[in-house]
């Protein structure tokens, strides 16, 4: 059977740009994040409309689930914080793993002196952002390199190997907004091809779902929803983690966790007002990690 993302772009991806477009408005420096290419990327007419408040609250409450315009508002924030780290420490070479419409490579390119960027992802989600780069006028950084891949049919070691990704360099690993979306035995053998083309100190960065949200248990905020949304969009997950069995599961990898929030730490760091007051709840159906290869 034919996937929806075989066809046509990936609705969530187009939700998380949407959001990252939107947050770029925001007044609340709690929601305000600094993704200013997404916006570029939107409809003009659309654009428009998301600069008046009122209508980007209402928007956000009919088609984004509870929480997580505020969850991509954090990982936006955390994962820039990352990346930005990378490209100071001059890693050899970034690789970002369904990576939709991320912009960080257009970003920062000017901290970008010697790392090398690759962006993985579906065709049909890959060409439509380049296409939209082209028609904006936006141009793409020559270390920016496109690699098209279907995770579930195609080779990751082949398609890095032609696209001169190297083993054994200190390298950025990203998979936002990924893991979740692939086969269990795909999730296995991206790890194991990270394993493979790490170098000692490279970075590992992605977010996953609690294993509870994919056996449908219940119990986080915004669970029922966002598992509806993703479901109706012909994008079902099928990847999830145990509570507490993160190290373990990096272990397997040859990978130590470095950091790992959930719902409430990223609530803690991101929107936390200066009194100390929450200042909106988190989806807590997602968790974000960073690991390092040993």
């Amino acid at each position: 059977m034919k996937r929806r993302i075989e066809s046509t772009t990936s609705r969530t991806a187009e939700l998380t740009c949407l959001s990252r477009a939107a947050s770029t408005m925001e007044k609340n420096p709690c929601y305000h994040s600094d993704d200013f290419i997404a916006p570029l990327l939107l409809p003009g007419g659309f654009k428009t409309f998301m600069r008046v408040p009122l209508s980007r609250r209402l928007f956000m409450k009919l088609f984004a689930p509870q929480g997580i315009y505020e969850y991509v508002i954090a990982r936006t924030k955390y994962i820039d914080a990352v990346f930005k780290q990378a490209l100071s420490e001059r890693f050899d070479q970034g690789l970002i793993f369904g990576a939709g419409f991320d912009t960080r490579a257009i970003r920062f390119h000017e901290l970008n002196k010697t790392t090398q960027i690759y962006e993985l992802d579906i065709s049909t989600t890959q060409q439509a952002k380049i296409g939209q780069y082209q028609k904006r006028g936006v141009t793409a950084p020559p270390e920016l390199h496109y690699i098209p891949i279907d995770f579930d049919k195609e080779s990751l070691p082949e398609k890095l190997d032609e696209a001169g990704f190297e083993k054994g360099k200190r390298s950025l690993f990203l998979m936002e907004g990924l893991l979740m979306y692939l086969q269990p035995a795909s999730v296995m053998q991206t790890f194991q091809t990270i394993r493979n083309y790490a170098g000692r100190g490279s970075l590992i960065v992605f977010d996953y779902v609690k294993a509870s949200v994919i056996h449908s248990k219940g119990g986080n905020f915004g669970e029922t929803e966002i598992v509806k949304m993703v479901s109706g969009a012909g994008e079902s997950w099928f990847f999830g983690i145990e509570k507490g069995k993160i190290e373990q599961f990096l272990a397997g990898y040859s990978m130590r966790l470095v950091d790992h929030k959930d719902a409430e730490k990223l609530e803690e760091t991101y929107f936390t007002g200066s009194t100390g007051k929450l200042i909106a709840p988190i989806n807590g159906t997602h968790c974000l990690v960073t690991a390092e290869k040993n």
